[in-house]
């Protein structure tokens, strides 16, 4: 949620039960910014949060590590390196940063960080991070041409690597999404528009996720 500046800040709720009732923290996690967090726990017990978002989520107003109100809305572009999301490791109790907040950084075929201007595989919001066979694949929105596409890497903080595509369009702006691994099978769960019609008002929706022998991402056509 946005504080008393009109800065977004990202809290914690916590609860007995996976249903409730939440109780929020009395002040946001120390050190965090922007939005659409997502936490991923490693094998090794270590638990890291994702976030960010550019735009309207203010990740473009970070580029220095503070906070800018007169960045533009709609900026980088260009040649210049994309923004990247961020990532903290997270404290045993997952209430705090236990380390500094990192920029991710995704290459593309031939190592070189992807640019603000390529709209079709530059990180815009909506991150997520699972493994497979010991593999890392951050997924995310690229927003505007609203394709939900992936990167891999061999640590959950990255550099990871643009692989492709893993859903195309779905009805309505925006493209957010969680995959989880549940009995052996694995399942994206995301949002369409198909029962309003209306760009805010959004239904959660889920199919199979399907991967080829080499462990790359079925493109799935919703």
């Amino acid at each position: 949620m946005k504080d008393k500046q009109d800065v977004f800040r990202l809290g914690v709720a916590t609860s007995k039960s996976p249903s409730g009732p939440f109780k929020a923290d009395p002040t946001p996690i120390a050190g965090s910014y922007s939005i659409d967090p997502a936490v991923f726990a490693d094998t090794d017990g270590k638990a890291y949060l994702y976030f960010g978002g550019l735009w309207g989520g203010q990740l473009q107003r970070w580029k220095t590590g503070k906070y800018d109100p007169t960045a533009p809305d709609k900026k980088p572009d260009g040649n210049e390196p994309a923004v990247g999301a961020r990532v903290a490791q997270l404290s045993p109790d997952m209430k705090h940063f236990a380390g500094p907040v990192k920029e991710i950084t995704i290459l593309d075929s031939l190592g070189k960080p992807l640019k603000a201007s390529d709209n079709k595989h530059r990180f815009f919001e909506g991150g997520w991070l699972h493994k497979y066979q010991g593999k890392y694949y951050f997924s995310y929105s690229t927003g505007d041409t609203h394709l939900l596409v992936y990167a891999v890497g061999d640590s959950p903080t990255g550099p990871f690597t643009y692989k492709g595509v893993i859903m195309k369009p779905v009805q309505g702006w925006t493209t957010h999404h969680s995959i989880v691994d549940f009995k052996g099978k694995w399942y994206i769960f995301y949002h369409d528009t198909e029962l309003s019609n209306k760009t805010w008002l959004r239904n959660v929706k889920v199919t199979e996720l399907k991967r080829n022998a080499d462990g790359s991402i079925a493109t799935i056509t919703p």
